[in-house]
């Protein structure tokens, strides 16, 4: 099975390269144009444990660059794009850019000289907003759940993800998204706007303080990377139930913290009582976001498998192991 991975240097792209390196009769090609800070060691990661792996630098929209990849891939799992709701605000004809018009670029090619290859969208849990009608009565939250793009980045994502299930209906591709919650593991950098787990431990392991923006009761469902690429995984061995369906996928109910308790976790794996400060809460964010997981057991059978805590200390090791200050 020939793969290829948009964003494959990433966080979540190196993972699931890994996972389907596993195989050696698959072939993995990766593009990734390399503008994130610190996936140049994902590369060099990649590169001397899995020397078969083709890594591209390209952005996604230069698919002449990596055209012959693209068009005998039997699978496009597409992870590139801008991932902060910040950086969509500073800069949103950045943010429309690499996350709707270079998709777009990327999904129309494919219809026009591969439409029988899958493909896999990393959408987002922004797509539906900041979700305030739902309070103070939360709930978790299902696929029938209205869309209400909110920001640069809801409404760049938000698009993409329609495209991409129009694509289905409009054309007969074989699509599928991911409408993702908060996803955390190995690999993974973790910024201040972004990957809020990873960022939280990385302050820990080098005692640096905490800016919560809001009052740190904002709840989310954390779901490890390797359980998310088991599922991207299932969808392509189920292709024929989930093409033209965005499913909701999280850590669910069981993994669901708020940002208050997963300090209060760090701080019992560390023994360390870290300085915070608070800040206003930032546009579009959620109170409350726990995936509600149904459709995508019905269909896939797929349970989260990872423990919050259980996977909270694989990524706590990661880091001492690769991340310098």
């Amino acid at each position: 099975m020939n793969v290829l991975i948009t964003g494959g240097v990433g966080f979540i792209g190196t993972n699931a390269a890994k996972y389907f390196s596993k195989d050696k009769k698959n072939k993995i090609t990766l593009i990734d144009n390399f503008s994130r800070t610190g996936v140049e060691k994902n590369a060099q990661f990649l590169k001397n444990n899995f020397p078969r792996v083709k890594i591209v630098k390209a952005y996604v929209g230069d698919v002449n660059k990596y055209k012959k990849d693209l068009t005998v891939a039997d699978v496009v799992i597409h992870l590139a794009g801008q991932t902060a709701v910040t950086t969509s605000i500073k800069k949103p004809h950045f943010d429309f850019k690499n996350n709707l018009l270079e998709s777009f670029i990327l999904l129309d090619f494919i219809r026009r000289n591969n439409p029988k290859a899958i493909i896999i969208y990393s959408s987002t849990n922004k797509v539906y907003g900041d979700l305030k009608h739902l309070g103070p009565n939360y709930q978790p939250i299902g696929e029938n759940e209205k869309l209400d793009f909110i920001s640069p980045y809801g409404c760049s994502k938000g698009a993409t993800d329609l495209y991409f299930l129009d694509y289905a209906r409009i054309y007969g591709l074989k699509t599928v998204v991911f409408r993702q919650s908060c996803i955390y593991g190995p690999h993974q950098i973790g910024v201040e706007d972004q990957g809020w787990v990873a960022h939280f431990s990385k302050q820990f392991l080098f005692k640096k303080p905490l800016t919560i923006f809001g009052d740190g009761n904002q709840v989310r469902d954390l779901l490890y990377v390797e359980d998310l690429v088991n599922a991207y995984q299932l969808a392509i061995k189920k292709i024929n139930k989930v093409k033209g369906l965005a499913l909701n996928i999280g850590g669910g109910i069981n993994n669901a913290y708020s940002l208050l308790q997963v300090i209060e976790i760090l701080e019992n794996k560390f023994n360390y009582k870290i300085k915070i400060s608070y800040e206003t809460m930032r546009v579009g964010d959620q109170k409350y976001f726990v995936s509600k997981n149904e459709k995508i057991k019905k269909i896939l059978n797929w349970e989260p498998s990872t423990d919050f805590k259980d996977g909270l200390t694989k990524l706590i090791n990661w880091q001492r192991n690769n991340i310098t200050i």
